[in-house]
């Protein structure tokens, strides 16, 4: 068995952990803080120095002196400096809760999980917040324009066993679409492709190579030159259902990055991405349940999806 994770001297900020660094085994460093300021060189090092200054950088025994001497293998503990967020002004809603889980229906525009810019603006820390549960954890994730059912792990020992599910294909997931009709397109279909997605790329890509993407295309119903489409993947991939939209000729309305890169400012909510995730489906892991939840969202260029 491996080590139990040292517990943290600091109690979550809104919603959010303490963030945890060791130091290295060896180094040239004499102090705590000439190591910090290389370790973290998108912070001022000043800043650095009046964290340590203000007691609000951590270890095992207590505040880290601002002179402490470096020593290999010690942890230490900090709280980040938050970002300026554009405030997402849609609610999380809770779909389902229990001992184990929590299923939520996310907002356009509101992230999974704190990354980049976004930190507090994010489905997890709003729920762990709205909801009293500290420990909740994230089973998978959402892109950030996209709606829908988002599943939390409420205990950290049962995380494994819920991630597990997605990671094996284990979970029945179904989407609801708007997009354009075209009356060559002859569906439903099995769109199987190859796609990959470099890091520091916006976007993803579908390339030659062995298949790792498959979703089945349904057209469920037409209205003025829309259609509403049912997506089922059976795969994961990055963006894979706008991809496979887009290569079929009929992106998902509103999508600002297939076909075509669109820049669009974070404050302009004008515009949601006509994708949701309506349907998860899955026997529960640790109760042998036959689960199914449904999203209570609509799509704005369509209505109700149900």
């Amino acid at each position: 068995m491996g080590r139990r994770r040292l517990a943290s001297p600091l109690p979550q900020r809104h919603g959010l952990d303490a963030a945890r660094l060791r130091l290295p085994d060896e180094g040239p460093w004499v102090t705590v803080l000439e190591h910090l300021v290389e370790r973290l060189p998108r912070v001022e090092p000043g800043r650095v120095e009046r964290m340590l200054v203000e007691g609000r950088i951590v270890g095992v025994d207590g505040p880290v002196a601002v002179d402490a001497p470096f020593v290999p293998g010690m942890f230490v503990w900090f709280h980040r400096d938050l970002p300026v967020e554009v405030e997402v002004p849609f609610p999380l809603r809770v779909v389902h809760r229990d001992e184990d889980i929590v299923v939520v229906d996310k907002p356009h525009f509101l992230a999974s999980i704190p990354r980049g810019k976004h930190i507090l603006q994010t489905a997890l820390v709003r729920a762990r917040r709205e909801l009293g549960l500290a420990q909740l954890s994230p089973a998978h994730r959402l892109d950030r324009v996209t709606a829908g059912l988002l599943m939390f792990v409420v205990r950290p020992e049962l995380r494994g066993r819920y991630q597990v599910l997605f990671r094996d294909r284990l979970v029945r997931k179904e989407y609801a679409a708007v997009a354009p009709v075209d009356p060559g397109l002859v569906l439903p279909r099995v769109v199987r492709s190859r796609i990959e997605k470099e890091r520091g790329v916006i976007q993803a890509a579908e390339v030659a190579g062995e298949v790792n993407a498959e979703t089945l295309v349904e057209l469920v119903g037409v209205r003025g030159g829309l259609g509403l489409y049912r997506l089922s993947p059976a795969t994961g991939r990055t963006h894979q259902l706008r991809l496979h939209m887009a290569s079929l000729g009929v992106p998902i309305v509103h999508d600002d990055f297939y076909p075509v890169l669109t820049e669009r400012p974070l404050d302009d909510f004008s515009r949601p991405l006509q994708l949701l995730a309506r349907v998860l489906e899955f026997r529960d892991p640790v109760s042998g349940v036959e689960r199914r939840f449904e999203s209570g969202l609509s799509l704005s260029e369509w209505g109700a999806v149900g």
